[in-house]
């Protein structure tokens, strides 16, 4: 299939009314998060939701009239209630490429926001070559947060500049003859899609090829993994430290980085293990019950005025980077995810993972970063709104859209 090009895009957008701008986004993830800012900031939005997962959308934050506001007390937008003003019911998310939808979505003038959920539950090629809806980001960087394609997300740290895990293959780790002995006996971190959710990845430690086989053999039988997810999986350093997403803006406007805020990920069952003593945490073992990193929300956290600089560092690597090699760079909302470990007397940022699109916490405005540059901090879901208003009133909106 042929990726639809930039051209198709903008001459999709010149047919826009720039003054009916609707903004859009899959009813999940951060979707919520978008709706809010793009009303707070006066567009209409739309939400498309898969059935039997859309009352969250279609109902609780359904925008509907507040009768208790008096017109004129507060801003247009407060006057109702919700921030969802239209929602587009598809059988399965994946249908948002069908022609009908699609339709819909450019009638209404829609800029649409993708987000993790679009990438996960529709299909790659589908969305870089039939969806003729401007994304409002980089569409073609986000198969590189897969880890079994060329010039993924590790390789693009590598490149910039930006230090990650040690990293081995499948065949790489279980070639005994030729596994260097510094490595043996340091405990890995082995990521592998899980059978049943595909989407999400199983984790187990290792310290060993041997100790590979031998807890790999087991979630094998247990039908938690597939074999041939597990010749895919990434084996890589298990780094000890403090666990913070930093959560960046980049302004093809003002071609600036912002700090959006950080965060980290609960995850069940591990922060139930972490709240239990060490005795329970054995017994809990001895009865069967191991920990799990199933990601269910995140908690805003903040890091020391030292670590800023460091933060900047490594996102302004990525940016530059990106910009010289995926034209046409990064544009808005990305996560560079990892730990602050501490070496020698001194810290250090390692990344873990990249999210090359709006990260997943809408979290990240309890952090101060975007208010030291606002006043107040703002949400993802405003910010973007912001880029795209400013946009239109400096008719730019074509250098943020793909």
């Amino acid at each position: 299939m042929t990726a639809i090009s930039h051209q198709r895009i903008l001459e999709i957008l010149s047919g826009y009314d720039k003054n009916n701008i609707t903004i859009g986004t899959l009813g999940g993830h951060s979707g919520l998060d978008v709706c809010h800012g793009a009303k707070k900031y006066g567009f209409k939005t739309v939400a498309v939701c898969q059935k039997g997962r859309d009352l969250t959308y279609s109902k609780y934050f359904k925008t509907r009239p507040d009768n208790d506001v008096v017109p004129g007390q507060l801003d247009a937008w407060k006057a109702d209630k919700g921030c969802v003003d239209e929602v587009i019911l598809v059988e399965k998310f994946g249908d948002i490429v069908k022609p009908e939808v699609q339709e819909q979505l450019r009638a209404m003038n829609t800029i649409f926001i993708h987000n993790r959920y679009f990438w996960v539950y529709c299909d790659f090629e589908k969305i870089e070559s039939e969806f003729l809806v401007p994304i409002l980001g980089t569409r073609e960087m986000l198969r590189l947060e897969e880890r079994d394609v060329p010039n993924n997300q590790y390789w693009m740290l590598e490149q910039a500049g930006i230090r990650i895990p040690k990293i081995f293959s499948y065949d790489e780790y279980l070639d005994v003859d030729n596994f260097p002995a510094e490595w043996l006996g340091r405990p890995m971190l082995v990521k592998v899609n899980e059978a049943q959710r595909k989407y999400e990845r199983a984790f187990f430690v290792v310290d060993s090829p041997a100790d590979y086989l031998d807890k790999s053999k087991v979630l094998l039988e247990e039908g938690k993994i597939l074999e041939e997810d597990l010749k895919k999986a990434v084996i890589e350093e298990f780094v000890i430290g403090a666990h913070v997403n930093f959560n960046f803006f980049y302004s093809p406007l003002d071609d600036e980085l912002e700090f959006m805020g950080t965060d980290m990920r609960r995850q069940t069952n591990l922060d139930g293990f972490l709240r239990m003593t060490a005795d329970q945490q054995l017994e809990m073992f001895e009865k069967g019950m191991k920990p799990k990193m199933v990601e269910n929300g995140h908690v805003a956290v903040t890091i020391k005025e030292s670590l800023v600089e460091k933060a900047f560092e490594i996102g302004e690597k990525f940016v530059k980077f990106t910009g010289e090699n995926n034209s046409p760079g990064i544009i808005g909302p990305f996560a560079l995810q990892g730990a602050v470990v501490a070496e020698d007397g001194r810290e250090e940022i390692v990344i873990f993972d990249v999210s090359m699109r709006i990260p997943g916490s809408p979290g990240t405005r309890s952090t101060p970063y975007s208010g030291y540059l606002y006043g107040d901090s703002l949400s993802y879901g405003e910010r973007l709104a912001m880029e795209v208003k400013r946009a239109i009133k400096e008719d730019k909106l074509p250098l943020l859209v793909t």
